[in-house]
């Protein structure tokens, strides 16, 4: 039994405090104390860990550190805790390259695990296990956390900040077409896909690929796209065009604002999830290639709903960063500096496992 600290209370780091504190005794850390107060039976610590002397102190005892705070504070998180001399296992999706970080974590023996929720995450990890054993020439992953209940205009909802969702729709998309890095805006080259028991969705490009853009470069295609209910996408353009996900400060009435802020606070309120709310993660992961000299297709599927009081993409993303937290806690997963998912490819059989046994299933299949 290992002590565990996780930064970060929302609905994803409510949702791994619990699972770890099922083997583990574990500390959650939050500046509200009104997410702390979901968390019965789990130590808890009110604080901002923005400050790096508070966070330092505050983690100084544990064996390990799990970050789940919201994107802009990632990097900055991770660094302070390297620099703590912690290991760490971290789902924030910051905008920073976090290979900036490689050298120190190296030079501290500190491992490093970041991007470890479903995508990226899970879909790097399964990508890894296959260009450990193939020759991969296509990589393509679709992925999608939406409401059961469509409700106009958005048809979303988010368990994320804010913020960091908005920053999906700005944040140019990187892939790869020919061996060639392509840059597109974000919710460009949009198509309708058809998925068994839900119906058509809309995909868009975003910049999921993150890390395998560098890892990977020997695979001559790659893409990420979201999936949306079909219509959003329009919608998010029209705001994006506005200037109302811009951060450049405009004044207004003699104060200065970022449009950002004013957005994420109108918004926040129509995409928060309410008592009731149901939602569902769907992902189809396609890669192809040469295995043993034959050409080889293997298709990987997930549709996991809202059980157990818990909503689904906190389910899928949480326990993939639970799962590899135990890998790194019984040094099974042991590499020092920065590691992105895809590096604990030889460890899929172990992950995919673990989130059977919480009902988390990818179906799959090889041509």
């Amino acid at each position: 039994m290992a002590n565990i600290v996780v930064l970060g209370a929302g609905l994803v780091g409510g949702v791994m405090a619990k699972d770890l504190a099922k083997q583990h005794d574990v500390t959650s850390v939050d500046i509200s104390q009104k997410n702390l107060d979901q968390l019965g039976g789990i130590n808890t610590i009110c604080a901002d860990i923005s400050d790096t002397k508070t966070l330092q102190k505050i983690i100084s005892d544990f064996d390990l550190v799990v970050g789940a705070v919201p994107g802009f504070m990632g990097y900055k998180m991770m660094k302070d805790v390297i620099e703590a001399v912690k290991n760490i296992v971290d789902i924030s999706f910051y905008p920073e390259d976090p290979f900036g970080l490689d050298e120190i974590a190296k030079e501290k023996g500190v491992v490093a695990v970041m991007d470890c929720g479903v995508a990226p995450g899970m879909g790097n990890i399964i990508l890894g296990h296959h260009n450990l054993n193939m020759k991969v020439i296509d990589y393509e992953c679709l992925v999608g956390g939406l409401p059961e209940k469509r409700e106009w205009p958005y048809e979303y909802q988010a368990v994320f900040s804010p913020i960091d969702v908005i920053e999906e729709y700005v944040r140019p998309a990187r892939f790869v077409k020919d061996s060639k890095m392509i840059i597109k805006e974000a919710l460009s080259d949009t198509e309708i896909i058809d998925f068994e028991e839900i119906g058509p969705l809309e995909s868009w490009n975003s910049d999921g690929l993150r890390t395998l853009i560098d890892t990977m470069p020997h695979i001559p295609n790659m893409i990420e796209k979201t999936l949306r209910y079909p219509g959003c996408v329009e919608y998010l353009k029209v705001l994006r065009e506005s200037g109302f996900f811009s951060y450049d400060e405009i004044e207004v009435k003699g104060q200065k604002i970022r449009p950002i802020d004013v957005t994420s606070k109108l918004l926040f309120p129509k995409w928060e999830m309410k008592e009731g709310d149901k939602d569902f993660t769907v992902m189809r992961i396609i890669i192809k290639g040469k295995e043993n000299g034959n050409d080889t297709i293997y298709r990987y599927d997930l549709l996991d709903r809202f059980q157990n009081n818990t909503i689904s993409m906190a389910r899928t993303t949480g326990f993939t960063c639970t799962a590899v937290a135990n890998l790194v806690l019984n040094g099974d997963y042991n590499r020092k500096g920065i590691s992105p998912p895809e590096y604990l490819g030889e460890h899929l059989t172990f992950v995919k496992k673990y989130l059977e046994d919480r009902s988390v299933f990818y179906k799959v299949k090889k041509y």
